[in-house]
């Protein structure tokens, strides 16, 4: 099959543990996208700490950002579209964050806030730092000039679990999922990777069959199952791979490139 889009998901897929893209694979990548596959980044990630990957690769073209909530074109920063969420409905999971120590942010397509910059934990900074991100204080929900787009939660496994256990006997007006284990994310109900990808593939006349995913995550089951080819990595929880079509090898072991020499340069 001649695959026209490949959607790559980035932590524990694209980038090895240690928050790299090995030379071979970005390598890799570069061959695939010089025959003519347009590749794509669907990640968690804002645009603003994904879309320095796609130039690090000499990449344009888009990057599916806020786990579908945001997609963006990589030159001109250009929101193509995005989900905006009812700040007003977030009220009860700050308060829930609140009372149970839990750290949360809160982003808009390019902009993420926390309640104190100044009060972040080492390990809550680390994490920011890992992730190329710092954010900024939150200002009151009618200050803000941009549509939220996400709400993250973030903590120790076992805390994420048991919050994740509390928050799923809710009624929710929002997508609910983990996508990493130390995190989970609210997004409007209709936003997610595999809608967004759906919505960009429309927009670019390329057909479903046409579309190779690969991921590792929860939030990454809907791309692998809307794409003709659904990737999952080496390091993915069971269900992931129950999703996918394939089972390549693990983020440390350049599972990007192994699957991509297999079905796009073999």
């Amino acid at each position: 099959m001649n695959y026209k889009l490949i959607a790559l998901d980035v932590d524990g897929t694209l980038l090895n543990d240690d928050h790299e893209i090995s030379e071979q694979t970005m390598e890799t990548i570069k061959e695939v996208a010089s025959r003519g596959a347009e590749i794509i980044l669907c990640t968690g990630r804002g645009p603003q700490n994904s879309i320095p990957f796609m130039e690090k690769m000499g990449l344009e073209g888009y990057v599916i950002s806020h786990n579908g909530a945001a997609t963006v074109k990589v030159d001109t920063k250009e929101i193509v579209h995005q989900f905006p969420m009812n700040p007003a409905g977030l009220e009860p999971y700050s308060d829930f964050c609140r009372s149970r120590g839990i750290h949360f942010d809160v982003n808009t397509a390019f902009g993420m806030f926390v309640d104190s910059v100044e009060g972040l934990q080492v390990e809550v900074r680390s994490m920011y730092e890992n992730f190329l991100m710092l954010p900024s204080d939150l200002p009151a929900w009618s200050e803000l000039q941009d549509p939220v787009v996400k709400f993250t939660m973030f903590g120790e496994s076992k805390v994420i679990d048991e919050a994740y256990q509390e928050l799923s006997t809710w009624t929710h007006e929002f997508n609910m999922l983990r996508s990493g284990e130390y995190f989970i994310d609210l997004m409007h109900s209709d936003a997610s990777k595999g809608n967004a990808l759906k919505m960009l593939a429309t927009k670019r006349g390329i057909q479903q069959e046409e579309i190779l995913a690969i991921g590792n995550y929860f939030n990454d089951i809907t791309m692998l199952t809307y794409a003709g080819k659904g990737i999952a990595m080496e390091n993915s929880p069971l269900e992931v791979k129950a999703a996918a079509d394939e089972i390549t090898l693990s983020n440390n072991d350049n599972g990007v490139h192994a699957a991509l020499v297999k079905y796009c340069l073999s």
